[in-house]
């Protein structure tokens, strides 16, 4: 079996680039990273995350970018090919945690381009944030943004690969003019320079804390996309002379690079406006930082309104290019089994808009599935890592990673991140998650109906395994007919 040459392509090199990148760079940037850089030690938490960036995010952009490249099919259908037919359910798990997380990711893009109108409008300028957003979240309006971020982002998948990668061009170069503005501005403000302390001055002894190295890994596997599938689907459609570990190192360098401006901007806005706010963010959580507290402080900042109106903008942008992405793996798998792309993302476009309205309708919903899932991700770059164990390692860096189109070729040191750190990471990540779960609620810590405890995850992942290697034979079928020559 070899590399073929797909039906669609993107055009460039740099559309392919930027399509990737528009993939990483989701919300995740923009306000979890700066929560986590504030909970977990500043400038101590990026030393660990600049560490797992090589020893996590970049060699599973590796496996996903050569899965991709060698099988030409979405997720299920490289599974089955490159590790065999018995594997094709590893590949459904991967497809099913990223479409799960679509289903309410787009609910929070919707919550980004209600409150980039509300900037726009004035609505946010003087008023109380906390009340606004009580009033929005879990409102029929909320169902609403959650549609029309779910039909902008189909119509574009809906074009074809030129035009998600148009769109690409267009949304990515300017968000990263946006958060660069957002960012210069934060630090022109008089305080700012003790935000950036806060981030570039490590405490070497807190280093020794196990729990900022956990989180710096968490915040790795979430932020960069990772082990999500995500970056195999765009895979199968690059040009069979494309370079997969540059391409790799290219989407990590420059996702986190947006990660730290973004951590730039939030941090010295909030030292600068209001440093007792430092401390008070931390729990916040994602959705109170971004909704609640930034409104507050631009509201605080001379020409604040028009910087709120760039910053949810960039926000948005961010949360629609990373939706693109996942409606695109979802229907990359309809139309490996037969699908035309039309009848594929009209089928995964009413598939989200029917299962994102619970967390739409319920922070509740929304905040078990942000749990069920988010842990699941880690499990699927477990997947990868023994996927490519299984296919073979170092036959998969001879005849892929370092095979045509190569200029970068990776050592042995890639062989022996995927057989032996990647797994560990995986098990070990997962494990303290579901422990972290008794912290929350030693009582209901194994209750499937506890919204955020360890049963609830080991049901309905226990569910959906079940389900995937009962269809498992169903799965292969369906790709198997139309395997790459």
């Amino acid at each position: 079996m070899s590399t073929s040459q797909p039906k669609e392509q993107f055009a460039t090199r740099w559309g392919l680039i930027l399509a990737t990148l528009g993939m990483a760079v989701g919300t995740g940037n923009i306000w979890r990273f700066p929560r986590m850089v504030a909970t977990h030690g500043g400038g101590s938490f990026l030393v660990a995350w600049a560490c797992f960036l090589l020893l996590w995010s970049v060699p599973l952009m590796i496996i996903e970018f050569a899965f991709g490249k060698r099988a030409r099919k979405g997720n299920v259908g490289a599974f089955v090919d490159l590790v065999g037919e018995r594997f094709a359910w590893a590949g459904g798990w991967v497809a099913l945690c990223a479409t799960a997380i679509m289903f309410y990711y787009s609910v929070v893009a919707g919550w980004c381009l209600r409150y980039l109108a509300a900037a726009a409008t004035g609505e946010l300028v003087g008023g109380d944030p906390q009340a606004f957003w009580e009033a929005f979240s879990g409102s029929g309006v909320a169902v609403g943004t959650h549609a029309l971020a779910l039909a902008l982002s189909v119509s574009v998948v809906w074009l074809g690969v030129r035009g998600i990668e148009r769109v690409a061009k267009l949304l990515i170069p300017t968000l990263f003019v946006l958060v660069v503005i957002l960012a210069l501005r934060a630090v022109t403000l008089p305080g700012a320079e003790r935000g950036l302390a806060f981030l570039f001055t490590p405490d070497w002894a807190r280093l020794a804390d196990v729990g900022i190295w956990l989180h710096a890994l968490t915040q790795n596997a979430w932020d960069t996309g990772a082990g999500w599938g995500l970056i195999l689907t765009y895979a199968t459609y690059m040009k069979v002379r494309e370079d997969v570990p540059l391409n790799a190192f290219l989407i990590g360098f420059g996702n986190n690079s947006v990660s730290l401006l973004a951590g730039i901007m939030v941090l010295c806005t909030v030292f600068a406006l209001n440093p007792g706010a430092s401390e008070q963010i931390v729990g916040a959580g994602n959705e109170g930082l971004t909704f609640i507290w930034m409104p507050q402080l631009f509201d605080l900042m001379p020409g604040g309104s028009v910087f709120m109106i760039l910053f949810f903008l960039a926000l948005s942008f961010a949360a629609i290019t990373s939706l693109i992405s996942m409606i695109e793996l979802a229907a990359r798998i309809l139309m490996d089994a037969g699908l035309s792309r039309r009848r594929a993302v009209g089928m995964v476009g009413g598939a989200g808009l029917v299962f994102g309205i619970p967390s739409a309708l319920s922070m509740e919903v929304f905040a078990n599935q942000d749990w069920v899932w988010g842990v699941g991700l880690i499990l699927s770059g477990l997947l990868f890592a023994l996927g490519a164990r299984r296919f073979g390692i170092d036959r998969l860096r001879r005849e892929v990673v370092n095979g045509e189109g190569c200029d970068l070729p990776v050592g042995r040191w890639w062989s022996f991140l995927v057989a032996v750190v990647l797994p560990v990471e995986a098990v070990v990540l997962v494990v303290w998650w579901l422990w972290q779960a008794q912290g929350w609620d030693p009582e209901g810590w194994l209750n499937p109906l506890n919204p955020t405890s360890a049963g609830t995850v080991l049901v309905q992942w226990a569910i959906a395994l079940v389900a995937l290697v009962a269809l498992n034979r169903w799965l292969a079928r369906n790709t198997r007919a139309r395997r790459s020559p």
